[in-house]
């Protein structure tokens, strides 16, 4: 058994309201450059829909994931070694920029500063790759509340089988949230993907990135990702992906996504696994055995004997400890309400969700019936809007019942509750008929309503004896040689960026040159201790006309500060 840890994530989409910051708060961190015009790390798709890219999930098409050959073991849906170096230079598996959709924006200018005239004038949309005028056919969430799912809706892969179950009538049809992020999965066909080997998995967390300084731009990541969630950067020839915003997991605080969620949907933890038992997990016969599978490969932390094995194999005391209170764990392995997106692709996926139950109530409640009695709720979730099938292709390979315990679980507690907080006597009969206890649902209740910021996020710090290996790391991930990385920052050099505020962030992100950036930190000879010096305005202003040259490193009263004050000035509460 070779224990290894995982950084997981669950998303509650019954608390999804569609707001879309997380959206947008993430594409201003890291994908707000040149190039990237119409990359979304993190995107949130109305159900049913085609989602980003179109039709994304049809891998009939895009051969993306992993099949079982026929001699039981698994191999790339795309196609191995020889048939990825026949189509090196041409791969035909690609999505176009129709499918993602082309950027644009709007003629502002004719708009403020048109003269007077007898008509009104207008903001033409103007392409961002090419800057023509252009007429917008798609976007990345032309789909949002149903905007254009009565004409397009009907192609939605998941709708396979069920169709007439779905009727896209306004008073008849349903819809929900589906926010996605890179799955981080346990066995990536985009790594496996990868000619050149860029694409690699940190060992410590299981955050997947890409090397920018091996990545070639051949584009079989892509193709590879069943979830189409690498992108390809036009500007820099290089492929670039969700990072799990490292630099902040490193230092204990949730991604940005996450961060600045609206509902407080996200739920962020550290699970453990069995490393040497992906493969077999990933190569059940059925696919409708592969969410068990999966759920069989995680470790519980709470054993002694697997806490004791941990700490042998060289894992941290306090990340164990962040294990066994981990919100993902309990939702994923105690109370089972966790469900993966798309299993069926056999990447192991280490994003979850639980599915949404919200608009039962509204239907039961239309009936003229107590919407919140537990009979009333468990006798209508087979009459739910959202068809039962739906959800589960999307989660469970097509398994219906997984899907049908998680919202019987979900229905239990809102009836179970409901008596406490009218003061009735609470039925325990209602725990028991899914299998849990009362003491079980209020407490499930309370990590997915009303649980506090470190309840939702218990995200153990990097070491500082592992500093220097992950600011190597770190620089794995630049945007391209001589140009700006994730953060704004010089590439090709040793740049930490496993600490930074918010405004260094800000400035860094905005600045063309690290040498405009007057008072900025400079990471270029810091030795991970205490706070990096800054470089003073004259020092900028001195090396601006000496071509490559960073700021100098001036002594800074804080240089000595220990990392735990810094740490503590950082942290959002």
């Amino acid at each position: 058994m070779r224990i290894m840890a995982q950084m997981a994530m669950v998303m509650n989409l019954d608390k999804c309201i569609g707001c879309h910051t997380c959206s947008v708060t993430c594409k201003q961190a890291w994908t707000n450059r040149t190039g990237l015009e119409y990359v979304w790390f993190n995107n949130v798709e109305t159900r049913p829909g085609l989602g980003y890219p179109r039709r994304y999930e049809d891998q009939e098409t895009w051969k993306g994931g992993w099949e079982l050959g026929r001699n039981g073991r698994l191999k790339l849906k795309g196609g191995g070694r020889l048939a990825k170096l026949a189509t090196i230079f041409s791969n035909p598996k690609l999505p176009e920029i129709e499918d993602y959709y082309e950027p644009w924006t709007y003629d502002y200018e004719n708009l403020l500063n048109a003269p007077a005239s007898k008509t009104f004038p207008v903001a033409r949309p103007h392409s961002l790759l090419d800057g023509r005028p252009m007429n917008p056919q798609w976007g990345a969430n032309w789909d949002d509340d149903l905007g254009g799912t009565y004409k397009t809706g009907h192609d939605d892969p998941m709708l396979k089988g069920i169709e007439e179950k779905v009727t896209f009538e306004f008073d008849k049809s349903f819809m929900f949230y589906l926010p996605r992020i890179c799955e981080h999965c346990l066995n990536p066909t985009c790594a496996a993907s990868c000619p050149s080997g860029a694409i690699y998995k940190r060992e410590e967390d299981g955050i997947v990135l890409v090397d920018q300084n091996r990545c070639r731009g051949w584009r079989m990541c892509i193709s590879g990702c069943p979830y189409k969630k690498i992108y390809f950067n036009h500007s820099t020839g290089k492929a670039e992906k969700c990072t799990f915003c490292y630099p902040r997991i490193e230092v204990g605080i949730p991604t940005v996504c996450s961060e600045t969620c609206v509902g407080r949907l996200r739920y962020i933890g550290l699970m453990l696994y069995d490393a040497e038992a992906v493969t077999a997990a990933a190569s059940v016969k059925d696919d409708r055995d592969l969410y068990e599978a999966q759920r069989g490969v995680f470790l519980d932390p709470r054993d002694p004997a697997v806490a004791r094995e941990a700490e042998r194999q060289g894992i941290p005391l306090d990340w164990i400890d962040a294990a066994k209170k981990s919100p993902v764990l309990r939702l994923i392995n105690d109370y089972k309400v966790a469900l993966p997106l798309h299993p069926e692709y056999r990447t192991m996926p280490m994003v979850w969700y639980i599915p949404p139950l919200s608009p039962i109530v509204d239907a039961v409640r239309e009936t003229g019936h107590d919407a919140e009695e537990a009979g009333n709720l468990f006798g209508a979730i087979d009459a739910l809007r959202i068809p039962l099938e739906y959800l589960a292709n999307l989660f469970t390979a097509g398994d219906v019942e997984p899907v049908r315990q998680v919202l019987d679980k979900l229905a239990a507690m809102r009836s179970y509750m409901r008596d406490i907080n009218l003061e009735r006597e609470p039925r325990e009969e209602i725990a028991q008929a899914v299998g849990m206890t009362g003491s079980e649902v209020k407490e499930m209740f309370r990590l997915l309503a009303i649980a506090k910021y470190d309840e939702r996020y218990v995200i153990p710090t990097a070491h500082a004896e592992q500093a220097h290996a992950l600011e190597e790391l770190a620089t794995d991930c630049p945007v391209g040689e001589g140009g700006p990385g994730a953060f704004g920052g010089g590439s090709g050099g040793p740049v930490p960026v496993a600490i930074q505020t918010l405004r260094e962030t800000k400035e860094r992100m905005q600045a063309d040159d690290m040498s405009q950036v007057p008072g900025s930190v400079s990471y270029l000879q810091w030795d991970g201790r205490g706070v990096p010096g800054k470089a003073s305005p004259e020092e900028v202003e001195h090396r601006q006309g000496i071509p490559g040259a960073g700021p100098d490193i001036t002594a800074d009263p804080r240089a000595e500060a220990p990392l735990k004050g810094m740490r503590a000035q950082e942290d959002p509460q």
